[in-house]
């Protein structure tokens, strides 16, 4: 049963649980090293290996993906492309938004946008595939106008081949795992290289993520995923359901409801129990509960999410808006009761890929912004050049770099 506590208890609950990737990284390293120095045969060797691969190529046809999408049941297509059109609009809205503007006369700044070259979307199938990840990661890629994108997947599913398919996406390949992100970062004959790679995975997908970063683009090194709640007067069946859909992720997952209001914890304590018991993913939802969960009693809902800002959680659900201004650290907010977390994972328009141990203190989620580069542009004329030329000159000798401050004298006829 979920523990009910003191808030002055809270430390050891809301304590950082970070993922143990020291002995992950010793087992990915040589696989790493493998597909670096031997591309295409080192990968086909693990493809084999960990992800069941039976084909000469980890490349998947065009006429399987495209028979996939014509297998797929009509709802489940449906549903991919309400998704999808939320998704593209919200993303939409995400974009950094180019201009030039005259700050001063003569001197005119700005910024222009260029997408990323190519992106790769880690797509889990193991446990649980995650079609809806394909959503999360390549359609706000496409917004950003990415003209490369591709989706690496280390077990066959209808669902996910079809739903990069109806996406349009035709470079599709059976990889997953250290290998996968290895092919990515370096290139093989066969995978091009990525400049980012998004998306979850396992503990080795993130430790070769890690350890790749600054070779490849990264999202983030991610750790167990949470959902934290803040409420006082909710329906504690629609709590429990909450707090279950988040721990039947993995045994690593945690849920925390935070409430000034006893009798609303022991509601949903007893809730959490009962849904338990016909849950098809009880047996991973239990241990999540057991070891990580918690409903932890506040003096105040402020107090509540005072706390959650000491967590920076992946998800935060909050009852109502004008707590949103008290929110300094959340990866994703979910405001009010007929905003489940389950919403923000499939349809509602952000993407599921979250930062995660503590990770949301320094980002957000990943979004359109993620893929495109913000360059800026200066366009000075004689007259702004030599009214800044001494301000420059000076901040050069300072630095003592002589020759910065003679290119602008030159032009100054000095």
């Amino acid at each position: 049963m979920i523990r009910i506590l003191e808030a002055n208890q809270a430390n050891k609950i809301l304590e950082r649980r970070t993922a143990r990737l020291d002995e992950a990284e010793a087992v990915v390293k040589p696989i790493l090293e493998a597909v670096r120095k031997r591309g295409d045969k080192a990968l086909l060797e693990y493809a084999r290996k960990f992800d069941g691969l039976k084909g000469s190529s980890v490349t998947v046809p065009q006429e399987e993906l495209q028979r996939a999408a014509a297998e797929l049941d009509p709802e489940f297509s449906a549903a991919v492309r309400t998704a999808a059109n939320n998704i593209r609009g919200y993303s939409r809205l995400q974009l950094p938004k180019p201009f030039r503007k005259a700050l001063a006369p003569g001197i005119r700044l700005g910024q222009i946008l260029r997408p990323l070259d190519s992106v790769a979307a880690y797509v889990p199938s193991g446990r649980y595939p995650l079609p809806s990840t394909i959503l999360m990661t390549v359609v706000p890629a496409q917004v950003a106008g990415v003209p490369n994108i591709m989706v690496a997947s280390p077990k066959p599913n209808r669902e996910i081949y079809g739903t990069s398919a109806l996406l349009e996406v035709n470079q599709v390949f059976q990889i997953g795992g250290a290998h996968a992100i290895a092919a990515f970062a370096y290139g093989t004959k066969s995978v091009p290289k990525a400049d980012r790679i998004v998306g979850p995975g396992n503990i080795y997908v993130t430790a070769a993520k890690k350890l790749l970063a600054g070779e490849v683009g990264i999202d983030f090194v991610a750790g167990p995923t949470e959902i934290l709640i803040v409420s006082a007067e909710g329906d504690p069946r629609w709590l429990a359901a909450d707090m279950l859909a988040q721990a039947e992720h993995d045994d690593d997952a945690a849920a925390i409801l935070l409430t000034p209001s006893r009798r609303l914890a022991t509601a949903v304590q007893q809730e959490v129990d009962r849904q338990l018991k016909d849950l098809s993913t009880a047996k991973t939802a239990r241990k999540a509960i057991d070891k990580n969960s918690a409903i932890l009693i506040t003096s105040s809902l402020e107090h509540a999410v005072e706390l959650s800002n000491q967590f920076a959680p992946e998800h935060l659900s909050i009852p109502e808006m004008r707590l949103l201004d008290l929110v300094k650290h959340a990866g994703a907010v979910f405001v009010g009761p007929n905003s489940p977390e389950a919403a923000g994972d499939y349809a509602a328009g952000p993407s599921h890929v979250l930062p995660t141990s503590g990770a949301a203190r320094l980002r957000g989620g990943l979004s359109s912004a993620d893929f495109v580069k913000v360059i800026s542009v200066q366009e000075l004329n004689g007259e702004a050049l030599r009214r800044l030329g001494p301000a420059i000159t000076t901040l050069a000798r300072a630095e003592g770099l002589e020759a910065h401050a003679r290119s602008v004298e030159v032009r100054l006829g000095k």
